[in-house]
């Protein structure tokens, strides 16, 4: 039996908000949605589905107390784009072993960092 891939649900409040967040500042595409349910969000081969929230009064506000790490293919390009665009969780810098990232905040919160391997050769 093999696992084929790997979608991160996350719980929002505002589905509109948050799609126009991922579709207008990340570049997403919305490829499904039903209503406030969910949706799928996809860019190349990342994607990232959300739902409504389930269980909002035992936890009033979204939370995740990791994050997502979207690898790029060239990380200072995106830091140039996104930087005054978003709320910047840390900026860009290089950090062992052989990473170069930067983190923001999306509309909800979410931490999602971006990093790229830095060429040890």
């Amino acid at each position: 039996m093999a696992f084929n891939y790997l979608i991160p649900m996350l719980e929002v409040e505002n589905m509109d908000e948050t799609i126009e967040f991922y579709e207008n500042i990340l570049d997403f595409v919305c490829v499904k949605r039903s209503q406030n349910a969910w949706s799928l969000m996809q860019k190349d081969e990342v994607a990232i589905m959300f739902s409504d929230r389930f269980f909002k009064e035992e936890h009033p506000n979204t939370f995740m107390t990791g994050s997502l790490y979207i690898y790029s293919d060239n990380v200072d390009v995106l830091w140039q784009i996104l930087k005054n665009k978003v709320n910047i969780a840390y900026p860009l810098d290089n950090f062992e072993p052989g990473k170069r990232e930067f983190a923001i905040f999306d509309n909800n919160g979410y931490r999602i960092q971006f990093g790229q391997d830095l060429n040890t050769n």
